[in-house]
């Protein structure tokens, strides 16, 4: 079989080479003028070479790519005069995930995989809050915590926050202003629903990458429809999924055929308000992860969408129709028109505004890598149903998903928040063993009482009255003749 995808024939028929498929790419256009069939065509095409495939799926319609598509006699005719010779309906495998676990396998991650940078976009923190939040990552591994789900993360805030001046003395100022925000943007993830996200067991990337028994690439499908409501938790989420190829696949360099292809639809959302740090991450990783076997394919409605120093390095383009309705669209043909290889012949900017449903201007790498002169070309019809499926034909194809049993039960191993709930209640055990024993120093100290005396009966209260009573008779008596006698003796000396 020939390493090659047919996307659609003009003058020429319009194939992307398997051996340049890794050197990325660009699907646009305005909303409907065909960017999901071409998608779909993509997938098939990589599919059918034994290329595992990942993409997206916002709108709900990729998921018929699980599904053998309906006999449609305008498709065979296109087919056939686009040269389409063996053109056939057919399902192709697919594994569908989900982030929360609804619609498909659930995709998670641990926080520490998903690391400080990316985090602090997804939480819109400043500078001086990733700073902290950088510092906490960095406590945490030098002190053995590991940190897998978000009540992790909380807990070691919450422990920093107890701890200012502690951490301050090895680590650097800490203000609890500043733990009280990353607190409160916890908080908010949480609602979000980026809880399900996090923890075990968490993806295996070489699950993405796996071929049936007939060669055929699983085609593994995002159901985003809920994520997309969340752009900074579905962009980081891809951001993330792109490291992680990077950091962990090894170099393969120039092959055959790519290792793997990603689609990214609705890709302004990556860029959308990223800080340049991670802007200049993303750059990296595609300019960089080719060389590990992986292609990158962005779908945007305009080019403008993707930083210059990203679309610089897509080099297969597939552009359908665009509408100059307003200066900002006028400068996106004239842009789009001028990343074109020129064709004699063809006026590239006034095509793209003519441009009809399922046609497109297409340029792919050649031999040597050299782009090809531009070709207004057909679009092939895709070969599995266009559309969404029912939910009992999602729960069949989960059934007999390889990974069914893998990522169903949710694992909890002891973390951060584990740990440090035992030493917060170590230390409380502690400081009240302290206390008590203080306190019982202190009463030891103290000097003994008397024994308490038994209360008088009624009788001897009775007889201490009396003899009070005789007692103070007698003394008045006494006092009575003393008092006569001075009297007296005062007298006779007058006298």
């Amino acid at each position: 079989m020939s390493n090659q995808i047919l996307i659609g024939k003009g003058e020429l028929p319009c194939f992307l080479e398997g051996r340049y498929a890794n050197r990325h790419g660009l699907v646009a256009g305005a909303t409907g003028t065909g960017k999901t069939v071409t998608l779909q065509v993509l997938a098939e095409g990589f599919s059918d070479l034994g290329v595992p495939v990942f993409l997206a799926d916002i709108k709900g319609d990729l998921a018929g790519i699980s599904q053998k598509g309906a006999d449609n006699p305008k498709f065979a005719e296109r087919a056939a005069k686009l040269g389409v010779t063996n053109y056939s309906t057919q399902a192709y495998p697919t594994v569908f995930w989900d982030v929360f676990g609804d619609q498909g396998h659930a995709v998670r991650a641990t926080v520490s995989e998903m690391g400080p940078l990316l985090l602090a976009r997804l939480m819109d923190l400043n500078d001086t809050q990733e700073g902290v939040l950088t510092l906490l990552f960095k406590y945490a591994d030098d002190n053995g915590l590991l940190l897998l789900d978000l009540k992790d993360l909380r807990a070691l805030v919450s422990f920093a926050a107890d701890n200012t001046a502690a951490l301050g003395r090895d680590y650097g100022n800490v203000s609890k202003p500043t733990l009280g925000i990353l607190q409160r943007e916890l908080l908010a993830l949480e609602q979000q629903g980026a809880e399900s996200f996090f923890g075990e067991p968490a993806l295996q990337l070489e699950d993405f990458m796996q071929t049936t028994l007939e060669g055929r690439g699983h085609i593994n499908v995002l159901a985003a429809d809920k994520l997309f409501l969340q752009p900074k938790l579905y962009s980081t989420f891809l951001l993330w999924l792109l490291s992680e190829l990077f950091e962990n696949l090894p170099e393969r360099g120039d092959a055959d055929l790519p290792r793997m292809v990603f689609f990214f639809d609705e890709a302004h959302l990556l860029f959308n308000d990223a800080p340049k740090a991670l802007l200049e991450k993303v750059e990296q990783v595609v300019r960089l992860i080719r060389s590990k076997g992986v292609g990158v394919y962005f779908i945007t409605q305009n080019p403008l969408d993707i930083p210059d120093a990203v679309l610089g390095q897509l080099g297969n383009r597939v552009q359908h129709a665009l509408r100059a309705f307003t200066p900002r669209d006028q400068k996106a043909v004239k842009a789009a028109a001028d990343t074109f290889r020129a064709k004699p012949g063809l006026d590239v900017a006034t095509a793209i505004t003519e441009l009809g449903v399922g046609e497109a201007l297409i340029s792919t790498l050649g031999e040597g890598g050299v782009p090809s002169p531009v070709e207004r070309a057909k679009v092939c019809p895709p070969r599995s149903r266009l559309g969404a499926i029912t939910p009992e034909e999602r729960a069949a194809v989960m059934q007999r998903s390889p990974f069914r049993a893998r990522y169903e039960a949710v694992a909890d191993r002891e973390s951060a928040y584990e740990i440090l709930q035992a030493r917060s209640q170590q230390a409380t055990a502690t400081a009240q063993a302290e206390a008590q024993a203080q306190a019982e120093a202190k009463a030891a100290a103290k000097p003994a009482k008397a024994p308490a005396r038994e209360p008088d009966t009624v009788w001897e209260t009775a007889a201490k009255s009396a003899v009070r009573a005789a007692s103070s008779e007698v003394g008045r008596s006494i006092g009575r003749q003393l008092l006569r006698g001075l009297l007296g003796s005062l007298s006779k000396s007058m006298r």
